[in-house]
């Protein structure tokens, strides 16, 4: 325990003194007991400037908290995730602090950290405005100013409950009565203002600084119920130092112009409508995006050796008991009850279906491993609150495939698939790639012995890639342990798309088997894929990744030709004849409007490539090109133009392109 100490840490106190391990091994003793404020002093005086909280035996405690016995400890400060996450706790009570001040009568409700940031849910009847934003930041500083003491109380469950419906607390006192009665109920008070909290938080109003910024309004309902009151929740934003927060904000101000749903309309890709939520209206240019995406993801997969299937969108409700997707996700399927009183469901995933195919004809282990892909359209209900664009929908297209293999094959299985998402990734312009290995919960099926085959292979698979990645100990799903592929895009945010998962119990469950070279019946392993994931959701992040200057291969539209004046028509028609026989995605725009406009429009729709007509043009037999986001304009003659643009169609690593 104490590393290199010579020692046991049980013989190392004696009488009434204690000890505490810090992370590098060195020794603190104390007398008696030690609180965090005590024991950073002793550390250093920098440190204790800079501590949050501290980790005792693995807990995070307030520095206030008292020690008692030998323990291990760190430190805490704002640089460690711990730290910047209380920081975002402190921030948010600030905020409701400040709200209460402001606006007597408002009742808080919960106030959690948050990817980012935080927010708090109020309840107030009239609605919080701009300016009201800037009033609760200007209090929330005058609070840190003050450097207001923060202090814990525990507090008998009664009481607490008594109390705050007496002071108009409602929501509190509700969330007390659903605190297991094995909890403290604790109370956190930041001078006169209290909250309940479990915490920790930082020793006073002080240390949270100034690096935040309050950033947005909007409805929220309680507990997420739409039958609940509905509230208004304010978000806001955190970090350790107004370096941090100032690129943070510079970050949102370009997720903001690089929107999807902002480009989506600019482009003339998709809309949504109230008689369909979290569907997707594809418009022509917007279909032709996602069609390529399944072409090239088509192609790629014919490579490896996968063969496309397709199965019903409608499945009875038994085959989802059976598979025990019933239980565990009935409440997000979408199903209709016919006259004959049979229940179908619109599938919210593709496996079981896979499955029924798989089982048809007799299979032998000279069959395996046997890829099956399917792009299929599945449905899960989403809160309308939750929908999101493409990001967050309804009705989407998974790319899934599902591999039936033998034990001895999933490390190979398991490298290939590793390979081959990676490589996709690369060709459609994300190399920056994280992944999260998840292995066994403590509830799963199947037996240690093929868990520990399965979570060996994927470590291989991952080890393999040589790219950074994190492990979810116990967070794989009861089925298997998995690898989540995550995407950082051009403004470094993290998007989780891809997937794959080791699957020990639906083969077995919906009677999956294969003849086994000892002549035997025996259950394949099922590996679950996906590369995009959704495909509607992938892209969205494409066209905020490239802020619409998708690549020329990929775009919907890919060129336009635009007349200066009607004399140059025919000619015009004749370029858009040759470059459709090419296969290019080409319009024109012959419209009696100046160049200029015609110009601006179709850079602002991100045409890649505006092809400029005139006279000049069509007497040398020339076109002047002008590329997306260049104000540089050249002239070429068209056979030339044509080569170059039809190679700069064509995917990356077509064997056309080589």
């Amino acid at each position: 325990f104490l590393g290199s100490q010579a020692w046991e840490w049980k013989n190392f106190i004696k009488g009434s003194y204690g000890a505490v391990q810090l992370n590098d091994g060195k020794i603190i003793q104390f007398e008696n007991h030690v609180n965090g404020f005590k024991l950073v002093e002793k550390i250093s005086k920098s440190l204790a400037k800079e501590a949050c909280i501290m980790s005792v035996d693995g807990k995070l405690k307030d520095l206030s908290y008292e020690i008692k016995k030998n323990s291990t400890v760190r430190i805490i400060t704002s640089k460690d995730k711990e730290g910047l996450e209380v920081l975002r706790h402190d921030t948010a009570h600030i905020l409701a602090m400040a709200v209460q001040e402001l606006f007597s009568g408002t009742q808080v409700t919960i106030g959690p950290v948050i990817e980012d940031g935080f927010y708090y849910d109020f309840l107030r009847q009239e609605p919080f405005t701009e300016d009201d934003l800037e009033k609760i930041e200007n209090r929330m500083k005058e609070i840190i100013d003050r450097d207001e003491k923060t202090t814990r109380e525990v507090w008998k469950r009664n009481d607490a409950i008594s109390h705050f419906k007496k002071i108009g607390e409602h929501y509190k006192s509700e969330i007390i009565k659903d605190i297991p009665k094995e909890e403290e109920v604790s109370i956190y008070h930041h001078g006169k203002w209290h909250d309940l909290c479990r915490g920790p938080h930082l020793p006073s109003t002080g240390k949270i600084g100034k690096a935040f910024k309050l950033t947005k309004v909007s409805g929220a309902y309680w507990r997420g119920d739409s039958n609940n009151e509905m509230l208004q929740r304010i978000y806001g934003t955190c970090w350790a130092n107004q370096k941090d927060l100032d690129n943070y904000l510079k970050r949102l101000e370009e997720a903001e112009k690089r929107d999807h749903r902002k480009l989506g309309k600019e482009m003339d890709l998709f809309h949504f409508r109230e008689e369909s939520p979290g569907a997707v209206f594809w418009h022509s240019k917007g279909w032709n995006l996602f069609l390529k995406l399944i072409q090239y993801m088509r192609a790629k997969q014919k490579q490896e050796g996968y063969q496309e299937i397709n199965t019903p969108e409608l499945l009875d409700k038994s085959l989802w008991e059976k598979s025990g997707h019933w239980e565990k996700f009935g409440e997000h399927m979408f199903t209709s009850t016919t006259p004959d009183k049979k229940i179908f469901a619109i599938k919210p995933m593709n496996c079981p279906g896979c499955v029924q195919i798989f089982n048809q004809g007799l299979k032998s282990y000279r069959d395996l491993p046997l890829k099956m892909s399917e792009f299929g359209k599945v449905h899960r209900y989403e809160p309308s609150g939750a929908l999101h664009g493409l990001l967050r929908v309804r009705a989407f297209t998974q790319d899934d495939a599902h591999i039936f293999c033998t034990e001895e094959q999933i490390t190979q299985q398991c490298l290939s698939v590793t390979n081959l998402i990676l490589e996709i990734y690369k060709d459609l312009g994300f190399e920056n790639i994280i992944l999260k290995f998840s292995d066994r919960p403590k509830i799963r099926v199947g037996e240690d012995k093929i868990w520990d085959k399965s979570e060996a292979a994927l470590l291989e698979a991952i080890k393999a890639s040589k790219l950074e990645y994190s492990v979810s100990s116990g967070e794989g799903a009861f089925y298997g342990p998995k690898i989540d592929f995550i995407l950082r895009d051009a403004i470094e945010r993290d998007w989780q798309c891809g997937t794959l998962q080791v699957d020990l119990n639906l083969p077995g469950r919906l009677n999956a088997t294969y003849i086994g070279e000892d002549g035997q019946k025996k259950t394949p392993v099922m590996l679950h894929r996906a590369l995009f994931g959704s495909l509607e959701r992938f892209a969205g992040i494409l066209i905020e990744h490239y802020a619409g200057h998708l690549p020329f291969w990929l775009s919907p539209l890919q060129i336009v030709i635009a007349t200066i004046t009607s004399d140059s028509d025919n000619y015009a028609d004749d370029i858009f004849q040759q470059l459709r026989n090419k296969g290019l995605r080409v319009e024109k725009d012959v419209r009696n409007e100046k160049i200029g406009y015609k110009i601006r429009e179709h850079s602002t729709a991100k045409i890649p490539v505006i092809m400029v007509i005139g006279k000049k043009e069509a007497e040398n037999k020339t076109v002047s090109v002008r590329r997306l986001g260049s104000e540089k304009t050249e002239t070429f003659k068209i056979d030339e133009i044509l080569k170059v643009l039809f190679r700069e169609s064509l995917p990356p690593n077509s064997k056309e392109q080589s």
